[in-house]
């Protein structure tokens, strides 16, 4: 089997789909919330404004792109609004969600401080 045929195959294949039900999981349920796609459009590239974390250092540059690319940052501002009854900011989270979901199915990771291309899905 060729290199290229082996990356499109397996987990990696089921991490780029899984990334794809995400955003379009999270599309779907922002459109029922009835929220503004103007906000969302300024608003889904907001989270690589971490990027300028590489300002300071590829580990600084990593901690600070993975702090705002992982499930665990809008699960916990789901939770936040949840506990404090704010639907308000239901918007933010699932715009939040759908970034990480396109940024899985374009194929970036987390990435890990030896070069920002170097994810956890591979090396871009």
């Amino acid at each position: 089997r060729s290199p290229r045929a082996m990356t499109l195959s397996g987990p990696r294949l089921l991490l780029h789909a899984e990334g794809l039900v995400v955003l379009i999981a999270t599309a779907v349920a922002y459109g029922k919330l009835g929220a503004s796609w103007g906000l969302f459009a300024l608003l889904f590239l907001a989270p690589d404004v971490a990027m300028l974390g590489y300002l300071g250092g590829r580990t600084v540059g990593a901690w600070a792109y993975n702090a705002l690319h992982t499930y665990l940052g809008p699960a916990l501002l789901a939770a936040v609004a949840a506990a404090l009854d704010a639907p308000g900011l239901y918007p933010f989270v699932l715009i939040w969600f759908a970034h990480i979901g396109f940024d899985r199915l374009l194929g970036y990771g987390l990435k890990y401080p030896s070069a920002f291309k170097d994810t956890h899905l591979h090396r871009v």
